[in-house]
């Protein structure tokens, strides 16, 4: 067993500690753990130990002056006492160390960094929005479109199909009549649709149809040439990679050629019977603007749909698209909307408020002509006087300045 070398400082505080303990005042047998040995007094032991132990080396003493010295100027994180040699230190015993492997006794703690917590700030919650009367208008819209008597009710999308045919060509139909319907009135959707189901809706028929069959088919729906177009490249790319079928998610829709996000949302909901969306047309996105169901105007469609879908619960997606069309069909028209005999006229804050009507541009058959001068209405009696008062006024000679006068004059004179 290896000596055990005591450092001076060590050898002090274990002399305060026998000094000021009571237990050590008086000398008394100290009974071991196993209870059958005595052994004598804890400080004839320590003293008897530390003559046994070797001189400690100059290098060994030197070493521990400079780890004192360090212990001294370096902050201790415990309160200091003042007891003199009633402090003991946190190590019992610490071996010398040499000059070439001297390693600090203890290394600085880490200070915790604290989280302040202030009294009365409570975490930032986003409010939700919604227009203050929605409620109630919804209820007045409702109402007025109880009969169900406007064109998107009889000429929509819903009815454009086929009821007895197949479940997937039932789908095509529905995109393909929503295809139609942009910039179109339900009146001419409905009749291209009719014609096109007695030539054969389906994928291998459009196929199979040339340009100019399927075009006189679907004429007079807006922009025809360029839905000739999509529905032969719809129809290819379904066949495809959908096996003829149209695709059950608002992502693959809308990767159709002539799909958009209305047209999409719409085919989940009528097709699939799954609501993804608002399906907002132009009379959804005029008539949400018109009533204020926004938190701010909005320029397109798109972002009707986008604002209306942060407020208005789920639940009415589906019913708010065919409630607003064919309220704006009916009542809230696009220009001259009939704000007497709507039911929101006194909560709407676009009510009476006639829509700006747009100028013709100079040269067009509408534009007034400079010459043209305004026509009063007259009884068939009043005709001739009419005339005689028109005659009279071009025989009176038209004024003349003075200024004008005298220049004539003296340009008489001259010649």
């Amino acid at each position: 067993m290896l000596p055990v070398r005591c450092s001076t400082s060590v050898c002090n505080a274990v002399r305060c500690f026998t000094m000021t303990s009571p237990y050590f005042m008086h000398s008394r047998s100290a009974v071991t753990r196993s209870g059958n040995q005595t052994a004598s007094s804890l400080r004839s032991k320590l003293t008897n130990k530390r003559r046994d132990v070797d001189p400690v080396s100059s290098v060994a003493v030197k070493a521990e002056e400079e780890e004192a010295k360090i212990s001294e100027q370096r902050p201790s994180s415990a309160p200091l006492s003042t007891g003199g040699c009633h402090e003991l230190p946190q190590q019992a015993a610490v071996q010398p160390k040499t000059e070439t492997n001297a390693v600090p006794l203890s290394s600085p703690r880490r200070r915790r960094q604290l989280k302040v917590e202030y009294d009365g700030v409570s975490p930032v919650k986003t409010e939700h929005w919604e227009p203050p009367e929605w409620k109630k208008q919804l209820g007045f819209i409702r109402e007025m479109r109880s009969s169900r008597d406007a064109p998107v009710d009889n000429m929509g999308a819903e009815k454009c199909y086929d009821t007895e045919a197949p479940a997937h060509v039932r789908r095509f139909q529905v995109l393909v009549s929503l295809m139609l319907s942009s910039q179109t009135k339900d009146q001419v959707t409905a009749a291209a649709m009719q014609k096109l189901r007695a030539h054969g809706c389906t994928v291998e028929n459009v196929l199979a149809t040339d340009d100019e069959t399927l075009g006189k088919l679907i004429y007079p729906v807006g922009f025809w040439r360029n839905k000739v177009k999509f529905l032969k490249l719809t129809s290819a790319m379904l066949q495809k990679e959908f096996g003829g079928d149209i695709p059950d998610s608002v992502e693959g829709l809308v990767r159709l050629p002539g799909v958009g996000p209305k047209m999409a949302h719409l085919a989940m909901d009528i097709a699939w019977d799954q609501v993804s969306g608002i399906g907002v047309d132009t009379h959804v996105h005029r008539i949400s603007n018109r009533l204020n169901w926004l938190r701010k105007p909005t320029k397109n469609p798109e972002e009707t749909r986008k604002a209306l879908e942060e407020w208005l619960p789920r639940e009415l997606w589906s019913e708010i698209n065919w409630l607003l069309v064919g309220f704006g069909q009916q009542v809230c028209l696009p220009i001259n909307p009939l704000c007497s005999v709507c039911l929101n006229q006194y909560s709407c804050p676009s009510a009476h408020k006639n829509s700006p009507t747009k100028r013709p541009k100079a040269g067009s058959k509408r534009s007034p002509s400079p010459a043209s001068s305004f026509k009063a209405k007259t009884e068939p009696g009043q005709e001739s006087a009419v005339r005689d008062e028109s005659i009279k006024e071009e025989l009176l000679p038209t004024p003349v300045s003075p200024t004008k006068q005298r220049r004539k004059l003296k340009s008489k004179v001259n010649h």
